[in-house]
């Protein structure tokens, strides 16, 4: 049933037909009898959408407790007072914003309108031993496993000790002992090098990599490679990519226009850091909720904000501003859900959630922590820039502030009179605003969309001149001095403003470069916040302030409920779901399925853990040890269970293996893909850090958009690693898409894997797979003897980390030589596939076949799956 669009406490009294005798209204009535004339019109026309289920606008009509509690719009029955009782006004068509319920075709009878009308002045009586539906399941619902504290469970006995590597592997052992299912033997060495070395690294071991592990004979040779791998700064880059799928991190704004973000990637550089640095999980979690609102907050600090700058933007010309605001601290809201909580909380943006414990209330209090955070850009120089940049500051505020003292007073009355216009216009977007000087339609905009100084100007301007901090103001009179001149053009250059202005942009320019960065900053003053009905911004219901769901642990301090409660409230030892749902994603990761399947929802429809104990055992272990992630990780990749072979067993009946009776066998990411092509090929740029890239794609692709240019990268940019690829939220990178890459503008929990015959056909002739194989095939024969079997086990092992077997040998140099008899006809073909830029030399028929047989092992099942 539809809810009231505006106020809305009910969704209300629906489905009607007439009920009882007519009644003549003007007579007095007699008394009302609730149980035989008022409840059954509840129960014909309330019940369904006020009842045992999530009842529509907070309002519950099954008994008298849950009548008289009311709704979000507040108390809907006023005993003695039908006039001012909302549930009357109503149904009556008496409401002030002409609210009727239930729906035309539907509305009450005139005799039951009066029913209700003196029951209501009678006092509104409702035995309390009368009930007409259950109460809300919403306190059951909070009794869900994963809302339950964690408590460290003890380690089951098991028979089999001697395969027990890790404590964790007792839990997984006596499953399968109870399931009467052996564990499957471990794998391999070589295989097991090239497993770990992905899992933690996202690249292939190199030659020399599995020659060091398979001659190592120590019982510490695994743990060694192990440690060596976490240690790499390429654990930051692998491990950082997942984890930018939740935030669904971009470089553009989505929508129509989809403009870009040219320094969004110092968030991404961020995470990569903090990961390589093993900064704990419940700093990680605070630095990015709240890393501006810590003591002394530092610069990176503030930059770990930039999680919450990930929302989509909309500076299109003519947008509501207010209206793209909100969807971005829905999107906060949301995320935190999903990113913290394992919740679908987005679901109570409208009502009450369907299945789980929160309500449309709660959700909006969880929405008050972020609404009074803006976005801003900061100077935030990099190592290089630091120095001078810092150097120079002190020089430019002395020399600012001499040139602004002899206008000071004068700018002041006249930047009033801009700032009054200013905000009268932002308050009035639709609105022709006259300015001194002629017509404008300013909706703030600046060259067709909107500017960030601009908007940033607006707040500042909404504190007024005693609540702004030093640097508030001065970025206001830079803003002023760039539009002013419009409120009165000839006082303004009466005074010079306008020289004044091309003065301190000039000194501004002269400063050394500071990169800058998207951060976001807490308004002095906080917004009010109201429960939107049926989630509709332009339909504010109750005010509401933040708070936590009541069915998890309270706020250490519910007084001082800002970002940094929340962001401490979530790492809490008392917390049951972050800990819990950071572990299970990880697992996610080393073998393609969390013990909760539904990694994205730990709610009443998600999944049930496949090892309940476990996942409490490794998010107590996680806590309790300084939520270390590297830790965590190599809990995992040492244990026994980890080190199983992927071998299919089929007589288990067990094709998702939630028994964990072996690894998992799981195809590459679209990252990983290219990233593994380009270093056997020996092209990978190992550059770590910094802008983005625009490798090569089909010049078709990225059209959509403002700014569709998309030059390809030169030099070693071009074969960087995929994480440093530029993200469009319209047009992502071709290849991304192909592989399964996660869609930029919404959170990703868990990704899909697909085998399609366009992946096949990418591998194959894609330019930059195509260069890959030309240019392994150079490798082998600069690098390797003359001896065709010696050049394919170095292939080989580039690749696939393994020599080949016999059989293997035989048809690879079979078809070596069927390549190499086409191209001796054809020399076009040989110095297409053989080039004097790669291979020294004009192509030979020889060479070219090897950059035949290098695409082949490069389209290997093996290759691009992890086993």
């Amino acid at each position: 049933m539809r809810a009231c669009p505006a106020l809305a406490l009910l969704a209300a009294i629906s489905y009607s037909t007439a009920v009882g005798d007519e009644f003549d209204a003007q007579s007095t009535p007699p008394a009302v009898d609730f149980a035989t004339q008022i409840a059954p019109i509840f129960r014909q026309h309330c019940i369904d959408c006020h009842g045992d289920e999530s009842p529509e606008s907070g309002f519950q009509l099954v008994n008298h407790q849950t009548a008289q509690a009311g709704g979000y719009s507040g108390k809907a029955i006023l005993p003695g007072n039908s006039a001012a009782s909302l549930l009357f006004l109503l149904v009556s068509a008496a409401h002030e914003d002409g609210l009727v319920m239930p729906p035309e075709d539907e509305r009450l009878s005139p005799a039951q309108i009066e029913l209700l009308r003196a029951w209501i002045d009678q006092g509104a009586d409702w035995p309390t031993d009368v009930t007409l539906g259950e109460a809300s399941p919403l306190a059951n619902k909070a009794e869900h496993w994963a809302y339950q504290p964690i408590v460290k469970p003890a380690l089951p006995e098991v028979k089999q000790q001697t395969w027990i590597r890790q404590p964790l592997d007792h839990f997984i052992l006596r499953r399968l002992e109870d399931e009467q299912v052996e564990p499957a033997p471990a794998a391999d060495k070589t295989t097991l090098l090239r497993r770990v070395t992905l899992d933690l690294i996202g690249l292939p071991p190199t030659p020399a990599e599995v020659h060091a592990f398979l001659q190592d004979k120590s019982p510490e040779a695994y743990e060694r490679v192990v440690q060596r791998l976490l240690d790499s700064p390429h654990y930051g880059e692998r491990w950082a990519r997942p984890w930018l799928d939740l935030c669904h991190f971009a470089e553009s704004d989505g929508y129509l226009t989809d403009q870009l973000r040219p320094v969004a990637w110092r968030y991404r550089q961020w995470v990569v850091d903090a990961i390589n640095h093993d900064l704990p999980f419940d700093q990680f979690t605070i630095e990015q909720l709240a890393g501006d609102l810590l003591p002394a907050a530092t610069t990176q600090q503030r930059i770990a904000t930039g999680f919450l700058r990930q929302t989509l933007s909309n500076r299109e010309g003519g947008a509501d501003l207010e209206e793209f605001r909100v969807a971005q601290v829905l999107d906060r809201t949301i995320m935190l859900g999903t990113v913290w909580l394992g919740l679908t909380v987005g679901c109570a943006q409208c009502h009450d959630h369907k299945y789980d414990a929160i309500r449309q209330k709660e959700f909006y209090e969880l929405l008050a922590f972020f609404d009074s955070a803006d976005e801003i850009n900061i100077d935030a120089p990099l190592p290089a820039e630091a120095e001078p940049f810092q150097a120079a500051l002190q020089q430019y505020e002395q020399q600012r502030q001499d040139l602004i003292a002899p206008h000071r007073e004068q700018i002041e009355q006249l930047q009033k009179r801009w700032e009054a216009k200013l905000l009268h216009a932002y308050r009035n977007p639709g609105q022709d605003h006259v300015w001194d000087r002629q017509w404008e339609v300013l909706g703030l905009v600046w060259g067709g969309g909107l500017g960030e100084g601009q908007l940033e100007g607006v707040q500042i301007v909404k504190l007024g001149w005693s609540q702004r901090t030093p640097e508030q103001q001065s970025r206001l009179l830079d803003y002023f001095l760039n539009s002013g001149e419009v409120v009165d053009p000839n006082r303004y250059k009466e005074l010079g403003l306008g020289e004044l202005n091309s003065q301190l942009i000039k000194l501004k320019d002269d400063l050394p470069h500071a990169t800058r960065a998207p951060v976001m900053h807490q308004t002095q003053i906080p917004r009010p916040v109201h429960l939107f009905v049926r989630g509709d911004y332009r339909a504010p219901g109750i005010a509401v302030n933040p708070a936590t769901p009541p069915w998890l642990p309270p706020l250490e301090n519910p007084e001082h409920a800002d970002r940094l409660a929340l962001a401490r409230w979530l790492v809490s030892p008392q917390h049951p779901l972050t800990a819990r749902v950071a572990v299970n994603r990880a697992w996610q990761e080393f073998f393609g399925r969390g013990l909760v399947a539904t990694s994205g929802d730990f709610g009443t429809q998600g999944e049930l853990p496949s090892h309940p104990e476990l996942l409490d055992w490794l998010a107590w272990q996680f806590r309790e040890h300084g939520w270390s992630t590297k830790q965590l990780h190599r809990s995992i990749v040492t244990s026994a269970t980890y080190r199983q072979s992927s071998h299919a067993r089929p007589e288990l009946g067990d094709p998702n293996n939630r028994l964990l009776a072996r690894q998992s066998s799981l195809r590459l990411s679209a990252e990983q893909v290219r990233d593994a092509t380009l270093a056997v090929s020996g092209l990978l740029s190992t550059k770590f850090g910094g802008p983005s890239v625009f490798p090569p794609q089909p010049d078709s692709v990225g059209m959509e958009g403002f700014d569709v240019q998309w030059e390809p990268s030169t030099g070693e940019d071009r074969y960087r690693r995929a994480l440093y690829t530029f993200t469009r939220r319209q047009a992502p990178f071709a290849q991304n898409v192909t592989f399964d890459g996660p869609d930029p503008s919404r959170s990703c929990t868990r990704r899909q894997r697909s085998n399609t015959p366009l992946q096949a056909l990418t591998l194959l002739n894609d330019p930059v797979f195509f260069e890959a194989a030309q240019a392994l095939a150079a490798r082998l024969l600069k690098q390797s003897p003359a001896d065709f079997n010696q050049r394919l086990e170095r292939l080989f092992l580039l690749c696939l980390a393994r020599l080949p077997a016999e059989e293997e040998s035989r048809e690879l140099a079979a078809y070596w030589q069927q390549q190499l008899e086409i191209v001796r006809e054809d020399q076009q073909a040989a110095a297409l596939l053989a080039p004097a830029t790669l291979f020294g030399k004009e192509g030979s028929p020889e060479d070219a076949a090897w950059t035949g047989l290098a695409s082949v092992v490069l389209n290997l099942h093996e290759f691009i799956v992890r086993e």
